[in-house]
């Protein structure tokens, strides 16, 4: 990375400490870490290693016991519950692994819902939607509804809905857990190519070490804290 590029989240001594019984678990013990804009990272580790919990902060969903979280500039650590919504939702875009897609409304209606909430005009929805499920290439499934198309097709959808609200950053979870490895590799690079394109941030949580390697930067998490950094990056040149 050039130096003029500057960090989107800054994350600095991140701890989350549950009580659990007379038992205190750290999930994050001291986490640091910065990812870039047009970065796509990701946040690999077992079940219970604090990539979940990790991925909560970031979006605002979990306050950090102790540490910030600086996204844009903003502290995110700091927002009251009212400020974090507005953030997620001007900022802010997701990707689940169960898709979350409403099953009575076809793939360009459930891409154009997050509009809804932001009051755009119908016309301007179904057209913005429209475009992108042409980017994720399903052009041909715009009427379908969910159950008419494959686990794969869906998760395009939930790509395509995430990038509706043209997010600067999108937080993915498990995003191919539900998925088999062949269907798995054609998100990943459908979602390297988008980001690409997009000059969006994405980040990413997975156990899976094969998926983590799509991205440009790895972070492994063990035990809430972040053993090792890789960069995929072979002697990209500076721009």
């Amino acid at each position: 990375m050039g130096a003029d590029k500057k960090p989107v989240i800054q994350v600095r001594n991140l701890h989350k400490v549950y009580s659990i019984g007379k038992n205190k678990v750290h999930a994050l013990n001291g986490v640091s870490l910065d990812i870039y804009e047009g970065e796509f990272c990701a946040i690999v580790g077992t079940s219970g290693s604090g990539k979940s919990t990790m991925l909560n902060m970031l979006a605002g969903l979990e306050k950090p016991t102790k540490g910030q979280v600086v996204i844009n500039g903003e502290h995110i650590e700091t927002m009251n519950e009212n400020q974090l919504v507005k953030f997620r939702r001007d900022h802010v875009g997701f990707i689940f692994q169960s898709f979350n897609l409403l099953q009575t409304m076809t793939a360009q209606e459930n891409v154009a819902l997050p509009l809804v909430f932001r009051g755009e005009d119908k016309k301007v929805r179904l057209k913005k939607a429209g475009d992108l499920l042409d980017l994720v290439g399903l052009p041909e499934h715009k009427k379908h509804k969910p159950n008419e198309m494959s686990g794969g097709q869906q998760q395009r959808v939930g790509v395509a809905r995430a990038l509706v609200v043209d997010p600067e950053i999108i937080f993915a979870d498990e995003p191919t857990g539900n998925l088999d490895s062949n269907t798995s590799r054609d998100i990943m690079n459908m979602m390297q190519k988008v980001v690409r394109e997009q000059k969006k941030t994405l980040v990413m949580v997975t156990h899976d070490n094969h998926l983590a390697s799509f991205a440009d930067r790895i972070f492994h998490i063990i035990d809430g804290k972040i053993v090792k950094i890789e960069d995929n990056r072979q002697g990209e040149n500076e721009e």
